[in-house]
């Protein structure tokens, strides 16, 4: 898994009121039925953002996570993988995702998140991103090539391999926030990733956190809070300049 169980999402600057939250039921459009945890923010910036999660599905992590969003002006929803193999049910730290997750199919993904990103557009309108950590980055960064429809794709951590199939195909933005010594994936395969995506001529940005290690982003790594908030601010500047676009 990405974060350690006990670990939560750092904060906004200047975090706003969050005008509600809490889990929804979604119907993709193959019939399945899941959860999401949704956020709605008092004061809307116009942007919403599908927030997808690492290996454990829409794990307390992801439900602070939508709540930190909804507090920086963005429409949020968490999906959760599971709802096919799982049906609904708590997604916390008795949950055993390893059985599930080798059921995973990121067809299915794209469909779950399509749907959540149409929920969003109905009680939120604008342009919706998507925001991935772990497996969850490298699935965000493929749905920008699934046609959905996204204004920008954000990724943290991420494996390339399970993108570069899709490079052609790509259509949306891609902002990239590696951590620099990461035991996941070789900073090697970002490289050569980055320089794919440049000779395809896609519109991508990428920032390495020099010495971050895997799952940097929470809010207990105290020596890691710069670069929490420069990734918060890179994800407010990159999903402005996209909605305007």
């Amino acid at each position: 898994m990405c974060h350690p169980t006990d670990s939560r999402p750092p904060g906004v600057a200047n975090p706003g009121e969050v005008a509600e939250h809490g889990l929804v039921e979604l119907t993709a459009s193959d019939g399945t039925v899941f959860h999401a945890y949704r956020a709605l923010p008092a004061e809307p910036n116009g942007r919403s953002v599908v927030i997808i999660p690492d290996v454990r599905g829409v794990h307390p992590y992801y439900q602070d996570l939508a709540q930190r969003f909804a507090e920086a002006g963005f429409a949020a929803a968490a999906i959760d993988y599971y709802g096919r193999t799982a049906g609904l049910g708590d997604r916390d730290d008795d949950f055993p995702w390893s059985e599930h997750f080798p059921k995973l199919d990121p067809a299915e993904i794209a469909l779950d998140v399509k749907a959540a990103a149409d929920h969003l557009a109905e009680v939120a309108p604008g342009p919706v991103f998507s925001v991935g950590f772990c497996f969850g980055g490298s699935q965000s960064w493929r749905l920008s090539a699934g046609g959905l429809g996204l204004a920008g794709a954000i990724g943290f951590y991420g494996a390339p391999g399970l993108v570069e199939d899709v490079i052609d195909d790509i259509s949306a933005p891609l902002l990239l926030l590696i951590a620099g010594s990461d035991v996941a994936t070789p900073q090697e395969d970002f490289t050569a990733f980055a320089g794919k995506l440049g000779d395809a001529g896609k519109d991508f940005d990428m920032k390495v956190y020099e010495g971050a290690p895997h799952s940097f982003f929470d809010r207990g790594f105290a020596e890691w809070k710069d670069a929490c908030a420069d990734a918060w601010t890179r994800i407010e500047e990159f999903t402005t300049r996209h909605a305007a676009a």
